[in-house]
């Protein structure tokens, strides 16, 4: 009876390793690692990468699954918060990549964060594509990273064009983060772009601060003392109420323009009528947008009750491009190095990708030709396209 017993079990157990449920067990999920900031300084902007994500995976579900040589494969996302912090994202990159078997990588968003994260991603050759990092160095020498965004030595003379043609102004000052990568290399972006146009001096201030620091008297004094006719400040939705309403307490009367980090969502809520009619450069504008742009804004606002930001567009082109590249590859192997690779080149080969911030073809450093966007904050407190600037 032992025998016969012992018999039944095995042979159950066989059919089980080859029935239909068995294999659904092991089918091959193609997961997708979001890193971005949930928290810390700049939650806004994880929570609409997060959101873009969201409506991304939405599509992919009605659809049955994202199909792949003729078969649809299950999507997941993996969500890790990186606390807008360079270990966290190092951390979130590492973990879903050893971890999660994710095949690719969106995000981290700001260039702090995108920096040391791309070079783990390389590192364990893992496609990463931020949408928002403008500083070189997040792709530089970097096959396996990629970005949904312009860079910095684009920006940089696009506001300094703007400011010179604009105004016609001729003296400028900058103030901005020393111990932040995008911002400490935007603003010597700009500073080089300005006085290429206007000769050495003509960036009568160049005034510094480090993270953290909420208040900027000192430095916005001497900007106000130096003769200066413009303020350049390429800082972070969330610290621009603060120098805003300080220059103006201050005496402050020009133009204050600032760069690619002030397109939050939340920034009009935090600074209010005092920062109306100001200008910064951007990705896209969401007032007065038309087509498959349009129609993202609406589905997003009916979603979650408010205008998307420039990051939460650049995420969506971003898991747009991650889908073409892995449909491009043709095939999912289920080795998981092997369709990473794959991704990888399919990706380095798209070519006049119709995005919602603007068309794009990728150079051999995984950087996007694309156009940049000035926008003016108008009296309703809306991102108003002002003009755009390609290369």
């Amino acid at each position: 009876m032992k025998k016969i017993a012992c018999l039944v079990i095995v042979a159950f157990a066989f059919g089980m390793m080859f029935s239909t449920s068995a294999f659904s067990a092991r089918e091959t999920i193609i997961k997708i690692g979001i890193n971005a900031p949930m928290t810390g300084d700049i939650p806004k902007v994880g929570e609409g990468s997060k959101y873009a994500a969201m409506l991304w995976l939405e599509d992919i579900e009605k659809a049955g699954g994202l199909e792949v040589g003729g078969k649809k494969y299950k999507v997941e996302l993996v969500i890790e918060d990186n606390e807008s912090k360079a270990e966290s994202a190092v951390k979130a990159n590492t973990k879903m990549i050893s971890q999660d078997d994710v095949l690719a990588i969106v995000g981290p968003q700001s260039s702090k964060q995108a920096i040391p994260a791309g070079e783990v991603a390389n590192k364990y050759k893992t496609v990463m594509i931020s949408p928002w990092s403008t500083n070189p160095s997040t792709t530089l020498d970097r096959p396996y990273v990629f970005r949904g965004c312009f860079l910095d030595p684009f920006q940089g003379p696009v506001v300094a064009n703007f400011i010179t043609d604009e105004f016609g102004f001729t003296k400028a000052a900058v103030l901005y983060d020393v111990a932040s990568d995008y911002p400490k290399g935007l603003a010597e972006v700009f500073k080089e772009a300005w006085e290429k146009k206007h000769g050495p001096g003509s960036i009568v201030a160049y005034q510094s601060f480090t993270t953290k620091d909420t208040d900027f008297s000192s430095q916005l004094t001497q900007i106000v003392k130096s003769g200066a006719q413009v303020l350049f400040t390429p800082q972070y939705y969330n610290e621009i109420p603060l120098i805003v309403r300080q220059a103006k307490d201050l005496g402050w009367k020009g133009p204050i323009v600032g760069s690619d980090s002030w397109g939050s969502a939340e920034l009009v809520d935090l600074c209010g009528e005092a920062c109306y009619g100001l200008f910064f450069s951007t990705h896209y504008a969401a007032a007065g947008a038309k087509g498959a742009t349009k129609a993202f804004i609406d589905r997003y606002n009916t979603a979650y009750g408010y205008v998307p930001d420039d990051v939460a567009a650049l995420t969506w082109d971003a898991l747009l491009l991650v889908q073409q590249a892995i449909q491009d590859a043709g095939k999912i192997t289920g080795k998981i190095e092997t369709d990473r690779t794959a991704v990888r080149d399919s990706l380095a080969k798209i070519k006049n990708f119709a995005g919602i911030t603007g068309n794009m073809t990728f150079t051999e450093e995984g950087d996007p030709i694309k156009c940049a966007v000035i926008v003016k904050i108008n009296d309703k407190g809306e991102f108003e396209f002002y003009k755009s600037s390609c290369p």
